[in-house]
């Protein structure tokens, strides 16, 4: 059976398991628009960041108020993304996470933790107060809880929902957090800046069609293989392929090494032996709390509309005409409840007018026509 990986603004690539948006078919979700929306707020505003930073073929590219030379680059990319999720998802319940300043309790159990990571850009940092304005002025829910990251509030949010009967969609851009799915729990991985790629909402499913593992053993397999981009080292020698195919045998590292004597060949067996501290911190790091002091209030994440002539006001501040006309025309408004009908019929998806960019010259084009029409 495939998983749901619903496919949003773009059609999928032959051979994908997708669909065009405004496509409904049989969902674990009996009723998104009473669905707690949770957004991975830092992925959203690192990713906006750096996907606009250039790469070895093309130069940066920049946005700036014309009157004050203010960059607002990363505030343009988040705003875009945002306003693209609330459109898709039109959210009833929703809360942005963040991260708060300072190290973490994985800092504590291992000081190497993303040291790697160059410190906050300066950019990126003088921008950040303009995204909360953002934010506030959209009148959404924030999360922040020092010594945890943005993940494990999802993560003990998501928990807390559920608990109360309520079903969940996480949307980031790292896919770190697919090991929080789990029936009533789905991520919506998002990718704005990736080319060709769409968005896709993983329920269970979808997560053991692309990994051929169930979403709780991501941790695992993240613990054995390793991440560089959060310095974790994982297991020397052990890949994406040994890592599946240990964890579709064993099913977690635990078990790995309480079998260990089974593992085959003898220079994995003891490859494996002689760095099980170090398989076993990795997973520990890369699993995502769910008990974060917090408490889930949906009453206060209850989405009751905006403050659109501020919202209007701050855009023309930032100078983000083209943004005004994408302002959705209410924010937490539920639909009225539609006739039953039969859960595989389809609604008529809307057609949309994409423009593929494949070389520099296009993306400068690209860049230079958002600008002009700001």
């Amino acid at each position: 059976m495939r998983g749901n990986w619903r496919h949003y603004g773009v059609r999928a690539r032959e051979g994908e398991c997708g669909r065009r948006a405004g496509t409904v078919y049989n969902r674990s979700v009996p009723d998104d628009s009473q669905r707690l929306v949770l957004i991975d707020g830092h992925s959203l505003i690192y990713r906006s960041f750096f996907a606009f930073q250039g790469s070895r073929t093309s130069g940066p590219v920049e946005f700036t108020i014309r009157r004050t030379g203010e960059v607002v680059t990363a505030v343009y990319g988040f705003t875009s993304v945002f306003l693209s999720v609330l459109d898709q998802l039109k959210p009833s319940l929703a809360a942005i996470c963040l991260d708060a300043p300072g190290k973490t309790f994985r800092h504590e159990k291992d000081e190497t933790y993303k040291a790697t990571r160059a410190a906050m850009p300066d950019d990126l940092r003088r921008q950040a107060k303009r995204i909360r304005d953002v934010i506030d002025a959209f009148n959404m829910p924030v999360f922040e809880a020092p010594g945890f990251e943005a993940d494990d509030l999802l993560g003990t949010l998501a928990k807390q929902a559920k608990a109360q009967g309520v079903p969940v969609c996480i949307v980031s851009l790292d896919t770190d957090l697919l090991q929080l799915v789990e029936p009533g729990v789905e991520v919506y991985l998002y990718r704005p800046y990736v080319k060709g790629e769409p968005a896709i909402e993983y329920d269970e499913a979808a997560v053991v069609e692309r990994y051929g593992l169930q979403p709780s053993q991501i941790a695992d397999y993240k613990g054995l293989k390793g991440d560089p981009s959060d310095n974790i080292p994982g297991v020397p020698g052990v890949g994406e392929k040994t890592a599946t195919k240990l964890l579709q045998q064993f099913g977690s590292v635990e078990a790995i090494y309480r079998r260990l004597d089974e593992v085959t060949p003898e220079k994995l067996r003891e490859n494996l032996r002689s760095n099980e501290p170090v398989a076993r911190l990795s997973t520990d790091m890369a699993t995502i709390q769910r008990d974060v002091p917090t408490k889930l209030d949906l009453e206060a994440c209850r989405l009751r509309g905006f403050d659109r002539p501020r919202v209007e006001e701050l855009f023309h501040e930032l100078e983000f005409r083209s943004l005004v006309n994408r302002l959705p025309a209410s924010l937490g408004e539920a639909p009225a409840a539609a006739p039953s009908r039969p859960a595989a019929k389809a609604v008529e998806p809307v057609e949309h007018a994409y423009r593929a960019i494949r070389t520099e010259k296009e993306l400068k084009e690209l860049a230079k026509d958002a600008k002009a029409a700001g």
